[in-house]
C-alpha cells in the first residue's frame, strides 16, 4: 500500500462533532441551544422580577410585622398597668 491508498481509506466525511461526540452538527447545535434556553429559564425563575418582587414584598411585610409587635407590646404594657391599678384600687 502506498501513501495515496492510505489517504483514501481515511473517512473525512464525519464532522468534528460526529467524530468526538457522536452527534451530527445539527443535533449538537440543537442540544446546545436547548441547554442555553433551559439555563436562561431557570435563571429567570430564580432571579427574575417576580422573585425579586416577592422578596421585597416579604421584606416590607417583615418590617410591618416588627412594627406591629412593638406597638402591641406597648399597648399590652399600658393595659396591664391599668389593670393592676384598678385591681389595687378595688382591693382597698
Amino acid at each position: 500500500m502506498n501513501k495515496d491508498e492510505l489517504y483514501e481509506e481515511i473517512d473525512d466525511s464525519e464532522s468534528f462533532t460526529q467524530r468526538y461526540l457522536g452527534l451530527s452538527f445539527g443535533k449538537f447545535f440543537f442540544l446546545i441551544c436547548l441547554i442555553i434556553l433551559l439555563g436562561i429559564y431557570v435563571g429567570v425563575l430564580l432571579y427574575g422580577t417576580n422573585s425579586v418582587e416577592v422578596l421585597l414584598g416579604l421584606d416590607d411585610y417583615e418590617h410591618y410585622l416588627h412594627a406591629q409587635v412593638k406597638e402591641l407590646k406597648h399597648e399590652n404594657a399600658d393595659l396591664q398597668r391599668e389593670y393592676f391599678e384598678l385591681k389595687e384600687i378595688s382591693a382597698q
